[in-house]
């Protein structure tokens, strides 16, 4: 018994039918063993990366906590050194006074720090001179809240001055500077016979 045309057609097309299916799960095969190593791929480098991250974020942690702990450090050291600038400022006046009894005003929020610096400056004082020294602080009368800092130390009675105020130095600067501004300015005049 021959096949006809029609059998063979339908042979064929049922052998496509069976290819084309074959093919089609093949595919989805592929793509499910695809999908999975790229979930597999993908977790494995989110992974990597995040372990890249917290390291990143952790070192970052430590590089802010060192330079918290620099900055620390080096506002201690700038107050430790204000204390001290303010002792000395302090004992200079008091050797510019050379009086037995002197008073102190300062800014009222200065107040606690200059009686603290008195107190490490009177025996400085004391051995520097040979002599003893009675220092009040006037708790009465205070700076201007204007100026930046520094004393302003007086005698008994309040007729000899030493002001050692940040303003009182820039003013005393800006005179020792003047000319040398001038000149900078100006340029050198040729007929001036002092320069000051």
């Amino acid at each position: 018994m021959a096949l006809t045309d029609a059998d063979v057609q339908k042979q064929i097309k049922h052998m496509m039918a069976f290819i084309e299916q074959e093919a089609n799960e093949k595919v989805e095969e592929i793509d499910a063993k695809a999908e999975e190593e790229f979930n597999i791929e993908k977790g494995r480098l989110v992974q990597t990366q995040r372990v890249k991250i917290m390291e990143y974020y952790e070192k970052k942690d430590k590089q802010i906590e060192q330079h918290k702990k620099i900055q620390m450090s080096n506002l201690m050291n700038q107050a430790r050194l204000k204390v001290l600038k303010a002792r000395d400022d302090m004992i200079m006046g008091f050797y510019q006074l050379l009086e037995p009894k002197v008073t102190i005003r300062c800014r009222q929020q200065d107040v606690e720090m200059v009686q603290a610096a008195v107190l490490k400056s009177i025996p400085i004082y004391k051995e520097a001179v040979k002599q003893n020294i009675d220092v009040k602080v006037d708790k009465e009368r205070f700076l201007p809240s204007g100026i930046c800092g520094g004393v302003e130390v007086y005698n008994d009675n309040g007729k000899i001055k030493v002001s050692n105020t940040l303003e009182s130095r820039l003013e005393l600067i800006a005179y020792q500077m003047m000319p040398e501004v001038r000149g900078n300015l100006f340029g050198v005049n040729p007929n001036r016979k002092f320069t000051d």
